[in-house]
């Protein structure tokens, strides 16, 4: 539990405290005057001070200044029989938690306690992720020196030079899965002027479609079925700070016009609220697949496009990186070799394999098998093998049309890669079909929508011969 300093000259009353939070698993040290406070305040280092206000030696009031000069993360309450608006006042102005007074109800006193040590924990918490947060998002954490990187970092520098002053611009982060969209929203909020406001990712994916309105702006108690209480949502949450949309591509037309009101109006209204609520929040939104024909499709709103692409920002695939790939594979293979505590290096045909292949995953693909190589090879040494990778090429198997239509495979013994068998029949499809995506999706037996994805899984250029 805690460690808790209590702060009273009357004995008993002192013990009597002491018992009572014992009882609830916590340490407790006793002081009868404000020189013995201090000594086992720096001595024992309390996450919790119950203060007399009332001291043979000295004022409480004047303990609690010093004390918070020592180490303000301590919590602090004050207790007094002598409570009165100006001291109460003064003790908030100065640092305290809260003020009891005596005589004091034993059972108020472990209430305020409990209650005052999880608010400073989860305080601690939510300060200790979004130090985390801040230490791994800055412009160094962008590695490469590629053309179009160092485009990115030029743009994102500008963005993040932007004075407290100047209202935000909305930022589209556009790219294939696994370039680093988050990286990039996280650089842009710590680095920017909003960096001590709250940054709050959201996967508008991976909300079931039914919550997400709820979850963005909130619902009154009693909206719907399962509002039990009020809960404000992530825009109202992200208040004075960043509030990022990940595949908000993924959100139907009605969502999208709210999501739109929401930017421009900077006001929301919660579900089930009669009234609406003014916002002050930076939108980052970002999406792997194409916004633009999105909206040629009809599937998204050109105005809602327009007005997030205020700042558009387009994180180059891996494959388009060159150099960056062997420099980001020695970056993570450091990283990861910290971590697991062992020593590994890559071997020239493991650089050269890695060189080589196109990595559709991108850069999550890459610090994933470096990740299983480092922690599964059986030397130093990992080789090409050791990476794990699908071959270069699709196994050669017969494909045979009888007459009913149906096809006839024979598997070779050497087994296949299934990938990259996909992958080839998708190729050979947009060549047959000279590139047209609606004409190879056909002759697989596929929706467009269908054949899109695994263009995109497999990084495919449709143009390509």
């Amino acid at each position: 539990m805690a460690r808790i300093l209590v702060v009273e000259d009357e004995a008993i009353l002192a013990r009597t405290i002491r018992k009572a939070l014992e009882k609830q698993g916590h340490a407790v040290d006793i002081a009868g005057d404000a020189r013995a406070a201090e000594d086992l305040f720096v001595e024992q280092c309390p996450e919790l001070v119950l203060l007399d206000l009332r001291l043979p030696d000295g004022n409480g009031l004047e303990v609690l200044r010093h004390l918070k000069s020592l180490r303000s993360s301590t919590e602090v309450v004050m207790m007094t029989a002598f409570a009165s608006v100006e001291d109460a006042v003064e003790a908030i102005r100065l640092g305290a938690s809260d003020y009891l007074q005596k005589p004091l109800n034993i059972d108020d006193l472990r209430h305020t306690v409990s209650r005052i040590l999880d608010q400073a924990r989860r305080q601690h918490e939510i300060e200790y992720y979004r130090s985390k947060d801040a230490r791994g998002a800055d412009l160094d954490q962008i590695v490469g020196t590629c053309e179009p990187v160092r485009a990115l970092k030029a743009k994102m520098q500008r963005l993040c030079s932007l004075g407290p002053q100047v209202a935000p611009p909305t930022i589209l982060i556009t790219g294939e899965t696994g370039t680093g969209k988050g990286l990039v929203a996280r650089t842009l909020h710590y680095g920017g002027s909003r960096a001590d406001g709250p940054f709050i990712e959201v996967n508008c994916a991976a909300i079931p479609e039914n919550l997400v309105e709820s979850e963005l702006f909130g619902h009154e108690r009693g909206a719907f079925t399962d509002a039990v209480e009020a809960k404000i949502g992530l825009f109202q949450a992200a208040e004075k700070g960043s509030l990022f949309l990940d595949e908000i591509g993924c959100l139907g037309p009605a969502l999208q016009v709210k999501i739109l009101k929401a930017i421009e109006e900077k006001k929301v209204r919660a579900v089930g609220s009669r009234s609406e609520q003014t916002v002050d929040t930076q939108i980052f939104a970002a999406t792997n697949g194409d916004l633009q024909e999105m909206v040629e499709q009809g599937s998204f709103r050109e105005d809602l496009y327009y007005r997030l692409r205020v700042a558009n920002l387009e994180i180059p695939p891996l494959r388009q990186r060159g150099a960056d790939i062997l420099v980001l594979a020695d970056v993570f293979l450091a990283e990861l070799s910290e971590t697991y505590r062992l020593k590994r290096f890559l071997t020239d045909d493991a650089r050269a394999t890695i060189s080589a292949y196109r990595w559709p995953g991108n850069v999550r693909e890459l610090r994933n098998t470096l990740d299983r190589a480092v922690l599964f090879s059986e030397s130093e040494a990992i080789d090409s093998a050791a990476l794990g990778l699908p071959s270069a090429r699709a196994a050669s198997i017969p494909l045979e049309k009888d007459a009913s239509g149906a096809l006839s495979i024979e598997i070779p013994d050497e087994g296949i890669d299934f990938d990259v068998l996909e992958r080839e029949l998708i190729s050979s499809a947009l060549r047959k079909a000279q590139g047209s995506q609606t004409k190879a999706a056909k002759l697989l037996g596929l929706s467009r929508d269908t054949l899109r994805y695994r263009i995109e899984k497999f990084s495919i250029d449709p143009g390509s011969k």
